[in-house]
């Protein structure tokens, strides 16, 4: 009962900007950093923490906005928070900015709600399994040929049994360099590729046939932009291997017209985008409800959890960006076992994880 009437008492907030190791671009985006923003909530003596990707204007949103709607509830009701986030910031615009705000909360709020009862979130939400495959995600366009061969057959030879590279950029040698993927992971990994919406819908049928017929791909990621539904749907009933996008989904209502278009064959979605762990565990729902696989885009340690009790998962994607933050800040960073699963530690409270505060400090801004 003391638990049940704990409430949230605090809420912090604060943004840090990593640079990459090296320059780095996809088919539409080029960056040369990554910015995370960290939320920590207090209530009934116990601390919880999440975090998302995004702008430093997500935390001041999260302080300004958020805050003031989060402190005092029931460290319980998570999904009424969510909700009233949501509320919240129905003038700002739901998407964007204010779904990956909200979506840092929530994962915070889950977190301190399994750390006041005593179990792991893999507990809480309920398992369906006790470990996730995940696929080795890199192969920049900015990355030369010996990068590329480097990157994505070093996975292969670890025993990561999936493997992505972005295209795009320059569609006129994506062929060539696909084929470098291929020479570097054949036999020892399957082939994704990744083209951020960067091509039409032509090049995509032309370069997508080439790719399963010269390379084996067996999964290509936004081949058109994810806004068109249709053109997606066309890809699907035209190309071989599995059409998947979803990752810029910030609500249910994407997810289901995107379902019900039948615009993918994988639904991805993100915890970090979509509402956190509450609309990440929506958008599981949907894809039972189409029959559809799910497969999380991005911060892999964050989703290890909750992609245990997603009951259509199929993998997570093992990003080098955020794998390379999130080994140097946060302390219980999963890695790869046998297999190419990861394997979250039940005997931990919460999400497991513990933020390196004095190794943050330089990046914070």
């Amino acid at each position: 009962m003391s638990r049940a009437r704990a409430r949230v008492e605090s809420l912090e907030v604060a943004a840090y900007r990593i640079p990459t190791d090296a320059p780095e671009s996809d088919g539409t985006l080029a960056w040369d950093s990554t910015t995370l923003v960290r939320v920590e909530v207090a209530g009934g003596g116990a601390r919880g923490w999440g975090w998302t990707y995004a702008d430093t204007a997500t935390a001041r949103l999260v302080a300004e906005k958020l805050r003031g709607v989060v402190v005092g509830r029931d460290v319980m009701d998570v999904g009424g928070a969510n909700a009233a986030m949501g509320r919240a910031v129905r003038n700002l615009g739901r998407a964007g900015v204010a779904a990956m705000a909200m979506s840092a909360v929530d994962v915070a709020l889950w977190d301190l709600k399994a750390r006041m009862l005593g179990v792991s979130l893999v507990d809480l939400f309920g398992a369906m399994r006790d470990d996730v495959a995940v696929y080795g995600s890199g192969g920049f366009c900015s990355y030369d040929d010996a990068r590329l061969r480097a990157q994505l057959g070093g996975w292969a030879e670890e025993g990561i049994g999936r493997v992505k590279m972005k295209v795009g950029r320059e569609p006129e040698r994506d062929r060539a360099r696909v084929q470098v993927a291929h020479e570097a992971t054949a036999g020892r990994a399957e082939l994704f590729v990744d083209a951020n919406g960067a091509y039409t819908r032509k090049q995509a049928l032309e370069l997508g046939r080439a790719f399963w017929e010269e390379s084996g791909v067996r999964w290509f990621e936004e081949p058109v932009s994810s806004d068109d539904l249709e053109g997606l749907a066309g890809l699907v009933s035209g190309l071989p291997m599995d059409v998947a996008a979803g990752e810029y989904g910030y609500t249910p209502w994407y997810f289901r017209a995107m379902l019900a278009a039948g615009a993918v064959d994988v639904l991805q979605a993100d915890a970090t985008r979509c509402g956190g762990y509450t609309g990440f565990l929506e958008a599981a729902a949907l894809c039972d409800g189409w029959g559809v696989p799910l497969s999380s885009h991005c911060a892999p340690t964050l989703h290890a959890p909750v992609a245990c009790a997603a009951a259509r998962m199929v993998h997570m994607e093992w990003f080098w960006d955020h794998v390379r933050i999130e080994r140097m800040l946060v302390e219980g960073f999963l890695e790869p076992e046998a297999g190419g699963v990861v394997r979250p530690d039940r005997g931990r409270v919460g999400h497991g994880y513990e933020w390196k505060g004095k190794d943050a400090e330089k990046f914070r801004v």
